[in-house]
């Protein structure tokens, strides 16, 4: 039996959550069984449950995401949460950060293969990328790296007045609190933990939101910041 023969149908509620993009979300589904486990992407026991631990899980992110704004999904691997993110929201400009080749080449086949216009795959990792990407005004992930961590890497992309969120499991409020000081230092000014995806998925996603002020990345990366801008502005210059 081949690893696409045991991924199970869709259920129905991913007609409603993918809709008139439900076809393309069956076709992601199948590239992570067939290509996705045959690359190292995805564990073959993950291809029974990709649906509602996976696909599901991602897209019901999109309640929490604010209409018509820019995204950077950190770390997005096979593309999770980026590409349900994609399908069910094609207001966003989404761009889909990676560091291995063999994900950013997997990730490139998908985004053209299923013609998804509004999202850009960039190779690199995010503390390499600042200043060369345009500050964005949301940070995604899901199972990257522990929140401080993930933090550090994914707050100093934003836009001042941007926000990070997380896909985390039940351990969501306990890391929060223990990552509180490092938050506070990278310009947090308010974080929460939500449920999304009633009626959906179950158990609920949970999701760990943080608010930046006006100096995302706080008072270290601002210089930081500023010299990448003015990198950037002297290569236009010469360009």
């Amino acid at each position: 039996m081949t690893e696409a023969a045991e991924l199970p149908p869709a259920p129905e509620q991913a007609r409603e959550v993918f809709g008139d993009r439900f076809a393309d979300a069956v076709r992601y589904a199948e590239l992570l069984a067939e290509t996705g486990v045959q690359r190292g992407l995805i564990g073959p026991r993950e291809v029974p449950r990709l649906w509602e631990r996976h696909l599901l899980n991602c897209a019901v992110l999109s309640e929490v995401v604010p209409e018509g704004v820019t995204v950077c999904d950190v770390g997005s691997g096979a593309g999770l949460p980026g590409i349900p993110l994609a399908l069910v929201r094609e207001d966003l400009k989404i761009t889909l950060l990676e560091p291995l080749l063999r994900r950013t080449t997997f990730l490139t086949e998908v985004v053209e293969l299923l013609g998804l216009d509004h999202v850009t795959v960039v190779r690199g990792r995010a503390e390499e990328v600042m200043g060369t990407l345009p500050p964005v005004h949301v940070v995604t992930a899901r199972a990257v790296a522990p929140l401080d961590r993930l933090a550090a890497w994914g707050i100093p992309l934003l836009r001042p007045y941007g926000e990070m969120l997380a896909l985390k499991g039940d351990a969501a409020e306990e890391e929060l609190k223990s990552a509180t000081t490092a938050l506070n230092k990278l310009g947090a000014v308010a974080t929460s933990v939500v449920h999304v995806g009633e009626g959906v998925v179950d158990p609920m996603s949970t999701v760990v939101r943080v608010e930046v002020g006006e100096s995302p990345g706080g008072v270290r990366f601002a210089a930081k910041r500023a010299k990448a801008a003015r990198t950037g502005r002297a290569r236009r210059r010469r360009g």
